[in-house]
């Protein structure tokens, strides 16, 4: 849903901190009835308004996006930006109102949305070595743009070298498309400085770095991307008339939340490759609330990206893979036409597919790092807020 249309929303969205008042004061009103001007929102109301019109504003701009940049590195930033923005305010309801947040019955439900946090380090996890297995095809490119990107004439031994990379390259993402379970014993730990990763040593201490069990060395062999989102989704519903008036509303935040990092979760899986993706996740959340629109929007966009024939069996729907994918195709098949020495026509189309990979290489340098960074943060996050919340519980005010 384009962002402009955001105008149409805001009427409904000044009613969602009444609507909770109303439910509180066990009254029925009309909308209209709502709106007189001797309502005063309370500072919670304010709050749980902000915040709904936070994740409703973040979803609109991430949906406004065109075809082409849906699911692009640049994408997927924003993606985890936003996610980043809304857990920092979700953390802050919950700091604010720990006296409610943490007593019964609302313990129980942030108990569950910290157990789900877990689930989704796991799954930061994997993704990261995803990042790391774009990497190495990255440089399979990187081999193949070195041998052909001359300003002398292109010749045979420079093709023999760049056919190798690309065969090495298709063998690679030919066997993460069957099978992703070789990412597995590389995952490393965000605990671990990842700028040291390759001449870092495994050692006791690493593994050890706290109770978290994603802060192990790496995901199970059996790990599942696909069974890790459905526990994740698992009895996710939304918020009752009841359970609104029994938690003065901070029920709606926490499902809120709860829905947000599922479906950045899913979206990560959908992009990144990872150990047995699965997309089949069901998203139930009612359309009235504000943001469930541009959110089902997406997911139903990324489900039909899933669905098209050339992406049907692809090792991840980041629009990056599927530029490596085709430069990869072409540069063979170019490969296999030639015949040496080249003529002026065919080493100007050489010179022409070269170009395009060097941009497609350009993007990958650029967009891997930041994305790594933002995925780290986000595991970071998850675990701050999940420590202060344990401490919280232990410690009610």
């Amino acid at each position: 849903m384009p962002a402009t249309d955001y105008q149409n929303w805001s009427p409904s969205l000044s009613h969602f901190g009444r609507s909770v008042l109303i439910l509180r004061r066990g009254q029925v009103h009309s909308m209209e009835d709502s709106a007189t001007p001797h309502y005063q929102s309370t500072n919670l109301e304010l709050q749980l308004e902000s915040f709904q019109r936070q994740v409703t504003d973040r979803f609109l701009e991430l949906s406004s996006v065109n075809h082409d940049d849906l699911l692009s590195l640049s994408w997927v930033g924003k993606l985890l930006d936003s996610f980043l923005i809304c857990q920092e305010e979700f953390r802050m309801i919950l700091h604010n109102h720990r006296a409610q947040m943490f007593k019964s019955p609302m313990d129980r439900v942030v108990s569950d949305f910290f157990e789900r946090s877990v689930k989704a380090l796991d799954v930061c996890n994997a993704i990261r070595d995803g990042i790391e297995q774009i990497r190495q095809w990255q440089r399979l490119l990187e081999i193949v743009r070195c041998a052909l990107d001359h300003q002398r004439s292109i010749g045979e031994g420079q093709f023999r070298r760049a056919k190798k990379s690309l065969i090495d390259l298709a063998i690679g993402m030919l066997d993460d498309k069957e099978s992703n379970n070789s990412l597995a014993h590389r995952n490393r730990s965000f605990g671990r400085n990842c700028a040291g990763r390759d001449n870092h040593h495994h050692t006791p201490h690493h593994r050890s770095l706290g109770h978290f069990r994603s802060l192990s060395w790496s995901v199970s062999r059996t790990w599942s991307a696909a069974r890790q989102l459905q526990s994740i989704g698992n009895n996710l519903n939304p918020p009752r008339a009841n359970e609104l008036v029994a938690s003065n509303g901070l029920a709606l935040p926490l499902f809120t939340m709860n829905s947000v990092l599922l479906f950045v979760m899913w979206a990560l899986v959908a992009a990144i490759p990872c150990q047995d993706r699965g997309l089949h996740v069901h998203f139930s959340i009612p359309r009235h609330y504000l943001w469930a629109a541009p959110l089902l929007s997406l997911h139903e966009r990324i489900m039909e990206e899933s669905r098209r024939r050339d992406r049907r069996n692809a090792c991840g729907l980041l629009r990056e893979i599927h530029q490596i994918e085709k430069c990869a195709r072409v540069m063979n098949e170019l490969a296999d036409s030639l015949h040496f020495p080249l003529t002026e026509e065919k080493e100007v189309e050489v010179r022409q597919r070269v170009q395009e990979l060097s941009q497609v290489c350009e993007v990958l340098k650029d967009g891997l790092d930041p994305l790594e960074r933002q995925v780290r943060e986000v595991f970071h996050r998850i675990v701050r807020s999940r420590t202060e919340g344990l401490d919280s519980l232990g410690r009610p005010e």
